[in-house]
């Protein structure tokens, strides 16, 4: 055979022999397609979520007070420094440091010797203006005296009382008296000390009932007024709340803070609050109930500033959008989405989604929210 026609042959039966295998391959392609499908189908299906563990608490219906919180300075409820009016040495104080002294008892005494002598020579001449009085008096009814001598005894007799009145007052004011009932400072002078009029004795502090002067926002002036409950407390007294009420707003508001001042009054029955001392007031503004109140742990935030919690039905978790409202320790109030009595999920939501099966844990203490302590 020549040489030509054999290279032919030789490239005919390799293009058959490359057809055959080709053909064969494909055939074994299309026979293992649909175990594969079948396979890749069942890979593709979803597979049963198990249950998320998640711990749920009841929604309760409270009163919910709102208040608002400020601080302020305790006052006296009357204070006095006491000063004489007249100058002097002091010859007796009639008063311990700190101690309890009432209305009209005398603190501090000046040497008066000089008054008391005025006194007593006002006093001799008036009992002789009075005599002379009396003696005109009797003259003028037997008409041995003209009325104007009877009237000029008469006149002399007033001046002498106003005498007696004038040496009195001097005398009365060489004694400091206490002018309410109190209890007095630490005294600034002592026995035989010279004291000018003006200069300061010793303080007077009536704190049987104290003053709590503080300011608040001018928005809050619409819903506070003389009598409002409040509760005091101060560091002085840990862990202790004294009641108060508002005693007087001032008319005039800072125009500087938009701030208000207010006066409160409070008992101190037990002394153990003093004038001076800083405290906190809490202001109660407004009380409501049947308010829905959440641990702020339930609250999920979402785009476009809402929330939702996941509420627990039928063992699967369901996302509930919410508004909300005021917030308190750990606590936020739910305005709308809920209703009393539903089972919120308070720890776990990171790996739930709507509809998600949930197991409930054992239950948290939450303050203030009935925990569920039932299993689904």
């Amino acid at each position: 055979m020549p040489p030509r026609r054999l290279v032919i042959s030789l490239l005919c039966l390799a293009g058959l022999a490359g057809l055959g295998a080709y053909a064969w391959r494909a055939n074994g392609a299309l026979e293992r397609t649909p175990a594969a499908t079948a396979e890749n189908a069942a890979k593709s299906l979803p597979v049963a979520q198990k249950p998320v563990l998640v711990e749920v608490a009841a929604v309760a219906a409270r009163t919910l007070v709102d208040d608002v919180a400020a601080v302020g300075t305790l006052v006296s409820n009357q204070s006095v420094v006491l000063h004489p009016e007249v100058a002097g040495r002091v010859a007796v104080i009639r008063f311990r440091d700190g101690g309890a002294v009432r209305r009209g008892a005398v603190l501090v005494e000046l040497d008066a010797a000089v008054q008391r002598a005025e006194l007593q020579q006002a006093k001799a001449e008036l009992m002789l203006a009075d005599a002379n009085a009396r003696r005109a008096e009797d003259l003028f009814a037997g008409k041995f005296v003209s009325s104007s001598t009877r009237e000029e005894a008469a006149s002399r007799l007033e001046v002498a009382r106003a005498s007696v009145a004038l040496a009195q007052a001097r005398l009365e004011r060489t004694r400091i008296r206490a002018p309410f009932d109190g209890i007095v400072g630490i005294r600034k002078v002592n026995i035989g000390d010279y004291v000018r009029d003006g200069d300061a004795l010793v303080n007077i502090e009536d704190i049987a009932t104290l003053k709590l002067d503080f300011r608040l926002p001018e928005l809050y002036l619409g819903r506070i007024g003389p009598g409002q409950a409040l509760e005091v407390s101060s560091d002085v007294v840990p862990g202790v709340t004294f009641p108060a009420t508002v005693d007087a707003i001032d008319p005039l508001v800072d125009a500087e803070g938009r701030a208000v001042l207010l006066r409160a009054r409070l008992a101190n029955d037990k002394g153990r609050l003093r004038p001076g001392v800083f405290a906190r007031v809490k202001v109660l503004v407004d009380r409501r109930d049947d308010v829905l109140l959440v641990p702020e742990t339930a609250l999920i935030p979402a785009p476009g500033q809402t929330q939702f919690v996941y509420r627990v039905e039928d063992g699967h978790a369901r996302r509930v959008e919410v508004s909300t409202g005021a917030r308190r320790a750990g606590e936020v109030e739910v305005v709308q989405g809920l209703a009393p009595g539903d089972r919120i999920v308070i720890a776990g939501q990171l790996k739930l989604r709507d509809g998600a099966p949930v197991t409930v844990a054992q239950p948290m203490a939450v303050s203030g929210v009935a925990s569920d302590a039932v299993s689904d």
